[in-house]
Formats: structure tokens, C-alpha cells, sequence
């Protein structure tokens, strides 16, 4: 194994919100608080020990222990849980939907980095304990974008009615997702394991909430994984009084739209809020609470509150009430006693345009922590990268770039066009100022070949460059090839390929190899060699 680490920056894929947050940039100090350091973490243990009652620990650790209580769990897992009481004890947490068998690679990602985080702070602040928590989004409703995951190219769905909290779903029709998958995978011991663990997770288990903590604690709990559904009456009851201020005051709405006019200047705004930022939930809906003409309405269905009666309803059944992507965030800080939130960079920025809402509520604004993104690299692909002379940095140009380039390096026609470019531009500079010294005529006569000279220009360098291409076919063939299976779709692979490829490949030494080349902390993109 060979690990190599480039900057997020020079890959291509992330962010101008994503850069200058790694950039400490003056421009988005304002939208966070304590950054992803060791200074930073000590800040936030501070801060975030007094924040949470011994009460509310008592509760989750008993909403977790409930929630476990038909899951084969590791030693280490039942005592991270447990040590959830104690006022030393600290979470680190990752969140993701519940895609079919995981969906895209960088699931793996997001967790292995909370776990290595965990471990590292360990080492820095042996007085204080560090849990992993995946927060599964059980609540989410679209369904469209976790029904399935890709497999070799193969895009593997599951069709069912949509219609509430996908948590909830049942696991109705996944046998015969299986029975399709099966067919891709063959019979190699790598691939016997990977039927089982869907059979177990989807075929034996009831609803969606519960084959995904299945398949979460069977890849990682001998790292002491904790998965929470936060989808619970007792927990949501905990939240209960911020609920209350949402629906009487709106407070959300009135923070983050004042943030986000400020953000917006400089920044992609990723959410913006509504005036209430909550979902009535049942079995079969979740949808929009609306405060319209004195009266609490849930769209599209003819379910209306008074005040009165839908505090009535908050206070005899919190589970009903589902806190949106602007509350979602909160109601996860209200909960645990957690320090980070390790994401993507969609799910950064959005956080970003929370902090003036967290600070008006007074809960502790989180540490914010790109998750590790990954490139694998095979033994084969990297002798060819090698004998191409492509480096790790060029694999993420843009292939038409990169191709110029390396057809410019292998040609045998050494000429400059930029230097052509800047003769001719000196020659038309020369010219402007004897046009200046005659008529407006002619300064637009020599504006106009200018124009047309470095457009001429323009044209024979692409043609010459279309030339030596069709030259160096081989050449062109073998790279495109090469980024092809790199970048499926030009993209990064992560969100493309499901874990399954590579597991059937390294079996459980990708996860393995996964944890011992992952830092959260490096703030690097990382080039993982197989």
C-alpha cells in the first residue's frame, strides 16, 4: 500500500466556499467557530462539557441501548455507549442517508475519518473519551436519491412506493434486488460475503433504519461504532422546546435569513429556510408545517392546528415533529455532546449559514471537518500513470487539458504559441500607438485585425494540436482509457462506485487499508495505491 497526499485545492472538485474555509479566508471567518485543530478542539471540549445535562446523557444512552438490543455488538461499541453518561466522554459525528447497501464509496470515507479522529484526539486529551457516531438520516423523504447504488456501471435499484420518513420504509422487494445483484458478483469468498451481508440487512431485518445500522455496525464495530436513530420520541423530546420557539417565533427563519444575505455576496447559497423549519411525520407522510391565517397546516393533507392544540401535540407526541435541514443540525448538537461534524463540502457549506442560529439559541456552534476524500489507485493503473508520466495532480485535470498537455510533451514540433502570441500582441500594441496618432478610423481598423490575427492564432493551434492527436492516437487512446476508469463520468470515483467493487477485489483489507491511510486532520486529498 502506498498513500500520497495532494491538497483539496488542486484536484478540481471542491468548492470556492470549500477552499477558503481550508484557507482560514478573512471572508468566511464569520460563518464558523473553532476550527479543525487540536487548538480548536480543546476550545470545544470547554465549551461544549457544560452544554449538555447529565439528564440528557441518561437519555441517550438509553434511547441507544434500546435501539441495540437485538444487534450482535462489539465489546468496544457497548462501552462507548455506556461512557455517553460520563461528562468527559464526547462524540464525534458523521451523518448520511440511507442508501441502498451504503450507495457511494465516500459512506466509507465519512466514517472511517470520524473513527480516526476519535483515535487521534484519544491521544491528544487522554483525560477525555471520544466516540464515533453515524447519525443515520432516517428521516429523510426522497426516496429517488437512495433507491440504488452502482456496481461495476450497473446502476442496482430497488422500486417501491415512495411516501414518508425512509427510515421507516419496510424492506418489502429487496430479495429481489439481491437476486440481481448475486448475478454480478460470482462466487468468490469475497462475493459470498457481500451476498450475506445484503440478505442479512435487507432480507432479515424490517425496515430500512435497521438493515443500514445492520450493515454500519458489521463493517465497523470492532472500531466501537455507534449508529443512532434519532427518530425517537425520547430524544425528540429533548429537542421539544426548541420545537416550541420554531413554531411560535420562527427564530430559524429570522437567523439564517440575515446570514445568508451576508453569505450569499461572496458564497453559493446551499438552503434557505422557511418560516418553519418542520415536518409533521407519520407512518405513510412527512410533510411541511405552514402557518397561515392563525392556523398550523400541514400541506397537503387536511390536518390543521390551533396554537393551542399543536403544542398540545408537540408536548403528548415529539415524534411527530421532524426538524428540516436548517433544524436538523441543531436537533443533532441538542442530543449528543459533540464536538465535529465530519461531511462533504454541499453539506458544509450549508452548516456554514447556521452559526448566528446556533448562537441565538445558545447551543455551542460545532468544529466543522471536511471529510477524507479518496482516489484508489490500483497496482496495474499506477505502472501506467508511471509509464504515461502522468501525475497524481494531472489525473484530475480536465481531459482535454490534460491530453493537450501531454500531446504538447510527446511532439516532436517544439513551438510556442504563446510566445507567437506575445510577439503578436507587442506587433498590435506597436500599431495602436501610431493608430492614436491618426484617426478614430483607423484605430478601429487595427483593432479589428488584432482581433482577428489572435482568433486566426487561436484556430491554428487548435488545429495543429487536433494534428498531433490524431498522430499520437496510441497515446491519447491509452490516457483517455487510463482517466476513464479513474473518473467514471469524469468525476471523482467516490461518488460513482459503491464499496462493493472493492471489496470484492481486497475483501476486508480495503477497509483495512482505508483505516490505516485516512487523517482527518491533514486536510489532504488522498491518493490510496492498492
Amino acid at each position: 500500500m502506498k498513500v500520497t497526499h495532494i491538497p483539496f485545492q488542486q484536484t478540481g472538485f471542491f468548492s470556492k466556499t470549500m477552499r477558503d474555509y481550508l484557507e482560514k479566508n478573512e471572508s468566511i471567518q464569520a460563518y464558523y467557530h473553532n476550527f479543525p485543530d487540536i487548538d480548536g478542539f480543546s476550545k470545544q471540549i470547554k465549551e461544549k462539557k457544560t452544554a449538555i445535562s447529565l439528564a440528557s446523557r441518561e437519555v441517550l444512552v438509553e434511547v441507544l441501548k434500546d435501539q441495540y438490543a437485538n444487534v450482535d455488538i462489539s465489546e468496544v461499541t457497548e462501552i462507548n455507549i455506556s461512557s455517553l453518561k460520563d461528562e468527559n466522554t464526547f462524540t464525534i459525528t458523521t451523518g448520511h442517508q440511507l442508501n441502498l447497501f451504503t450507495g457511494p464509496l465516500y459512506f466509507l470515507y465519512k466514517i472511517i475519518s470520524t473513527i480516526n479522529l476519535c483515535e487521534e484526539l484519544s491521544k491528544k486529551f487522554p483525560k477525555q473519551h471520544f466516540v464515533p457516531i453515524y447519525w443515520m438520516a432516517t428521516e429523510d423523504h426522497d426516496f429517488d436519491e437512495i433507491n440504488y447504488f452502482n456496481f461495476r456501471g450497473t446502476k442496482v435499484s430497488w422500486n417501491r412506493p415512495d411516501g414518508g420518513a425512509v427510515g421507516r420504509f419496510d424492506t418489502d422487494g429487496l430479495d429481489e434486488v439481491l437476486a440481481v445483484f448475486s448475478q454480478h458478483l460470482g462466487g468468490s469468498r469475497n462475493a459470498i460475503y457481500l451476498k450475506e451481508l445484503f440478505q442479512k440487512a435487507y432480507v432479515e431485518h424490517d425496515n430500512l433504519a435497521g438493515a443500514t445500522r445492520y450493515i454500519a455496525n458489521e463493517l465497523f464495530k470492532e472500531y466501537g461504532l455507534v449508529v443512532i436513530d434519532a427518530d425517537n420520541a425520547d430524544l425528540k423530546r429533548l429537542f421539544a422546546p426548541i420545537v416550541k420557539d420554531e413554531l411560535l417565533n420562527q427564530t430559524s427563519f429570522k437567523a439564517v435569513s440575515e446570514t445568508i444575505e451576508e453569505f450569499g455576496k461572496e458564497y453559493k447559497v446551499q438552503v434557505n429556510p422557511r418560516e418553519i423549519n418542520q415536518f409533521y411525520l407519520t407512518d405513510t407522510l412527512r410533510e411541511r408545517i405552514i402557518f397561515e391565517d392563525g392556523k398550523y397546516i400541514v400541506n397537503d393533507t387536511e390536518i390543521t392546528f390551533s396554537e393551542e392544540e399543536i403544542l398540545e401535540e408537540l408536548e403528548s407526541h415529539p415524534e411527530r415533529f421532524s426538524p428540516n435541514v436548517i433544524m436538523r443540525p441543531l436537533y443533532q448538537e441538542v442530543i449528543l455532546p459533540n464536538l465535529c461534524y465530519i461531511g462533504g463540502g454541499g453539506e458544509l457549506a450549508y452548516w456554514l449559514e447556521l452559526k448566528s442560529y446556533f448562537e441565538k439559541v445558545d447551543i455551542p456552534f460545532p468544529i466543522l471537518l471536511l471529510r477524507n476524500s479518496v482516489q484508489v489507485v490500483s497496482e496495474k493503473q499506477g505502472k501506467k500513470l508511471q509509464n504515461l508520466s502522468i501525475s497524481y495532480e494531472e489525473v484530475f485535470m480536465k481531459q482535454h487539458e490534460l491530453l493537450a498537455k501531454k500531446v504538447r510533451e510527446n511532439s516532436d514540433i517544439q513551438f510556442s504559441f504563446q510566445d507567437a502570441q506575445t510577439l503578436l500582441e507587442q506587433q498590435f500594441a506597436a500599431l495602436q500607438r501610431v493608430a492614436e496618432q491618426t484617426d478614430v478610423s483607423f484605430v478601429g481598423a487595427v483593432n479589428a485585425q488584432h482581433k482577428k490575427q489572435m482568433k486566426g492564432l487561436e484556430n491554428l493551434q487548435k488545429r495543429l494540436l487536433r494534428a498531433e492527436k490524431r498522430k499520437h492516437a496510441d497515446l491519447v487512446n491509452r490516457i483517455t482509457d487510463l482517466q476513464d476508469q479513474l473518473l467514471p463520468n469524469q468525476a471523482l470515483e467516490e461518488r460513482q462506485r459503491n464499496f462493493s467493487e472493492y471489496y470484492l477485489e481486497y475483501g476486508s483489507g480495503f477497509v483495512k487499508a482505508l483505516k490505516e491511510a485516512l487523517e482527518p486532520l491533514q486536510l489532504e486529498f488522498t491518493i490510496l495505491e492498492l
